[in-house]
């Protein structure tokens, strides 16, 4: 009798186990040259890059370019400036820069001459932009104008981009001490809204 008859046959169980073994199949050659080939492959394509690294690292260093086209070519400088925007996270900023610059086509020519805007406060739960009028009459006008205003600047840049305009009244520097301070008086900015 052989190991394995009698070791089936001792056991008393060898006639269980023989349905299990039935049930997982076994790797023929050919797989088995397959996971090898695969992982000769694998091995080989890893000594190459190291080789490769070796090399540029004797000849200065970096890659090299090549006929590809790769993130080292050249580009068109609008090109670069929105590719480090989008890689900076800057568009919202960017966005609101823009609108800042171009204010006198968003308002229009008659409340840009009074009302300049001067900071954006670009913080998820604020959002402000903040503009200073040059008299009280023009900033209760764009006070009054500042609903219609959010909705054309969130159309120009996107939804929720400004909730809120702040608006500053004239300013003018504060007088501690001065020939013309009246007691009480805070200054100029006493009589402005």
């Amino acid at each position: 009798m052989s190991e394995q008859q009698s070791l089936g046959a001792g056991s008393g169980t060898g006639a269980s186990e023989q349905p299990e073994a039935a049930k997982v199949p076994e790797s023929s050659g050919i797989d088995l040259a397959r996971v090898a080939l695969r992982a000769a492959k694998e091995q080989a394509k890893a000594r190459g890059a190291a080789a490769q690294q070796k090399k540029q690292a004797r000849r200065g260093g970096g890659l090299r370019s090549g006929a590809r086209a790769d993130g080292r070519d050249p580009m068109a400088l609008g090109a670069a400036i929105n590719r480090l925007i989008t890689e900076r996270g800057w568009e919202t900023p960017a966005a609101v820069g823009g609108v800042m610059g171009r204010w006198p086509q968003i308002v229009g020519e008659d409340l840009a001459k009074h009302c300049v805007p001067l900071k954006f406060d670009d913080e998820p739960d604020a959002r402000v932009l903040t503009v200073q009028c040059d008299s009280t009459a023009w900033a209760t006008q764009l006070r009054l104008l500042a609903p219609r205003l959010v909705a054309r600047l969130n159309e120009d840049l996107g939804h929720g981009t400004v909730r809120v305009i702040k608006v500053l009244g004239p300013g003018a520097p504060r007088r501690a001490y001065g020939p013309l301070r009246a007691p009480g008086s805070v200054g100029p900015g006493d009589t402005y809204g």
